[in-house]
């Protein structure tokens, strides 16, 4: 096989891969994943079964792809925020940073309605694994690493300004991750209208973040 020729399959596998997800993406977020039959997603990607599973084992392994794709969308976010927040600031040994918080909080997170979506296919993938055996250990491991990298960001960023946490990385990202998932679920639950400012974010998840963190020694 020449190079030219594989490198035209190469690029050809890598678009069917995009094709499916984003197919996989939208009828995902419209009838769930469990709900989704592969030919519903191999009909709107344009492509048989075979395709299919000549790139993916099965809906919860195309899943898993989607879920590193956004997440890694989600920590380039989280970076892009606290640099456009934060640049040259000096923040004093005392000073309040609430408010600094809540900019990085509100660039980072988009606004509730349009996290929606994604919120609801993330909790079921993951009461899917607790419930298989066979795919938990992976999607253990996705979480894990997303939770890992943003600990290690939020660290960083803390380093910066001077500051540190009172508690692990592991465990603040954990509280943060309960809180803003706990917050939207509520929302969902009383079918309440999300609010379109995203003031959840901006204003009580900064202020539990700020409580803690304290001045490095």
């Amino acid at each position: 096989m020449t190079e030219e020729r594989s490198a035209t399959m190469t690029r050809r596998r890598a678009d069917t891969r995009r094709r499916l997800i984003d197919a996989a993406y939208e009828a995902f977020s419209e009838r769930g994943i469990r709900d989704t039959p592969v030919e519903l997603i191999c009909e709107r990607a344009g492509f048989t079964r075979g395709a299919f599973y000549s790139n993916f084992s099965s809906k919860e392994d195309l899943f898993l792809a989607l879920f590193q794709e956004e997440n890694a969308i989600r920590l380039e976010r989280f970076r892009e925020a606290t640099e456009s927040v934060l640049g040259g600031t000096v923040v004093g040994a005392h000073e309040d940073l609430s408010p600094t918080l809540g900019r990085i909080a509100e660039l980072f997170m988009v606004a509730l309605n349009a996290d929606k979506d994604w919120y609801l296919l993330c909790a079921e993938f993951r009461t899917q694994g607790l419930r298989q055996p066979e795919i938990r250990d992976r999607i253990g491991a996705a979480f894990r690493y997303f939770h890992t990298e943003l600990g290690a960001i939020l660290v960083g960023t803390l380093d910066r300004i001077g500051r540190q946490l009172t508690i692990s990385p592991d465990d603040a990202v954990l509280v943060l991750v309960a809180l803003y998932e706990q917050g939207l679920q509520n929302y969902l639950l009383e079918g309440n209208e999300l609010p379109a400012d995203g003031r959840f974010v901006s204003e009580l998840i900064p202020k539990v973040m700020a409580s803690l963190i304290v001045p490095a020694h």
